[in-house]
C-alpha cells in the first residue's frame, strides 16, 4: 500500500510535527511515527466502511419508500433496487475480513456520525452519475464497480464535510487522504468478482525492511542535526537556516542522510525522491534548490569516498 517514497513523507511530517513541539524524546519520535504510518491504514478501513455504512443506509431508504403512496425520485426507475445489488457494494458488505478488522479497531466512526452518511447518500442519489446508472439496463461487474469508483471520486471525496471530518478526527489523516484516495481508487479498479476477501485488506507494507528504513531514516536524520545543517552550510553561500523554509530544510537533512547511511539506495534514487516531495510539499523553487544542494554533495561525496553505495541499480 504504501512506497518508499510514501515513508519518506511520513518521516518528514513526522520531524516537522517534532521540530514545532520541541519534542527530545526519541522514543516518542519513533512512536509517532509508526502511530501515523498505521493510521494511514485506518483511515482506508474507514473509507470502506463508509461505502458499506453508505448501502446499508441505501437499503433502508428503499424499504421506506415501498411503503409510501406517495410518487418520488424512485419512481422514475425501472429496478429500484440496482444500486443495492451493486455486486462490488455486497461483496464489501458481506466481507467477513473487513467486519473483523472493524470490530478489532474499534471503527463506529459513521454509525456515532450518521449525519455524514445521510448526507453523502443524499448527494449520491441526486446526481446525475446515480441517475444514468439507474436508468442503465446493462447489468455486470464492471459496471458496478465503475459506478463505485466515479461516485466516489465526484461525490465523495470532494465533500468538505467529510474532508473536515477527517482533518478533526486525526492530526495526520489531512496529509494522508491524498496518498489514500488514490490507492484505494486503485485498488478498487482492480477489484473483480473472483477476488477472496483478503484482496480488501492489502498489507501496508511492502514487508518489514520498510519500517526498519522509516525508523533508521527517522532517528539517524534527528541524532545527526547538528552534522546535517553543517553539511548544508557549506553549499549555500548565503546561509541562514531561519530563512530558508522548514520544509526545504528538512528535506535537505533526510536526503544527505540517506545519501550517507542507506549504501543499498542509489544516490540517483534518493535525489529524485526528495526532488518530487519537494514539488508537492514546498515552495515552487524548493525542488531546484535541493536538487543544486544534493547534486553538489554528491559530487563531493564520491571525491573524497565518503559515498559509499553497494548493489545493483547504482551509478
Amino acid at each position: 500500500m504504501l512506497t518508499r517514497r510514501h515513508i519518506r513523507v511520513k518521516v518528514m511530517q513526522c520531524i516537522y510535527a517534532i521540530t514545532h513541539s520541541k519534542d527530545e524524546s526519541l522514543e516518542q519520535q519513533e512512536d509517532f511515527l509508526v502511530s501515523s504510518i498505521e493510521n494511514m491504514y485506518a483511515l482506508y478501513l474507514l473509507i470502506l466502511s463508509l461505502l458499506i455504512e453508505i448501502h446499508g443506509h441505501a437499503r433502508s431508504q428503499v424499504a421506506l419508500s415501498s411503503k409510501k403512496y406517495l410518487a418520488n425520485s424512485s419512481d422514475l426507475y425501472a429496478d429500484k433496487e440496482k444500486f443495492l445489488n451493486n455486486q462490488l457494494l455486497q461483496q464489501l458488505a458481506g466481507n467477513k475480513l473487513l467486519k473483523a478488522q472493524f470490530e478489532k479497531r474499534k471503527l463506529k466512526n459513521w454509525y456515532l456520525n450518521d449525519e455524514y452518511v445521510k448526507l453523502l447518500y443524499k448527494e449520491i442519489v441526486e446526481s446525475d452519475r446515480y441517475h444514468t446508472y439507474m436508468l442503465s439496463a446493462v447489468t455486470s461487474y464492471e459496471e458496478d464497480r465503475t459506478l463505485l469508483i466515479d461516485l466516489y471520486r465526484e461525490v465523495i471525496a470532494p465533500n468538505e464535510k467529510i474532508y473536515d471530518y477527517f482533518e478533526d478526527n486525526q492530526l495526520t489523516w489531512l496529509d494522508d487522504l491524498p496518498i489514500v484516495n488514490t490507492f484505494f481508487l486503485k485498488h478498487l479498479k482492480k477489484a473483480n468478482e473472483n477476488r477472496p476477501e483478503s484482496f480488501f485488506l492489502p498489507n501496508l507494507l511492502k514487508d518489514d525492511e520498510d519500517m526498519v528504513f522509516a525508523r533508521e531514516l527517522l532517528t539517524k536524520t534527528l541524532s545527526n542535526n547538528t552534522n546535517l545543517e553543517k553539511e548544508i552550510e557549506g553549499k549555500t553561500p548565503n546561509w541562514d537556516k531561519d530563512r530558508i523554509a522548514d520544509i526545504d530544510g528538512i528535506l535537505l537533512k533526510m536526503g544527505i542522510c540517506e545519501l550517507l547511511n542507506f549504501p543499498t539506495i542509489p544516490e540517483k534514487v534518493t535525489i529524485n525522491e526528495f526532488l518530487e516531495i519537494a514539488k508537492e510539499y514546498s515552495t515552487p523553487k524548493s525542488s531546484t534548490f535541493i536538487n543544486g544542494i544534493l547534486d553538489k554533495l554528491v559530487k563531493e561525496y564520491r571525491a573524497n569516498g565518503k559515498l559509499n553505495k553497494t548493489g545493483r541499480g547504482l551509478l
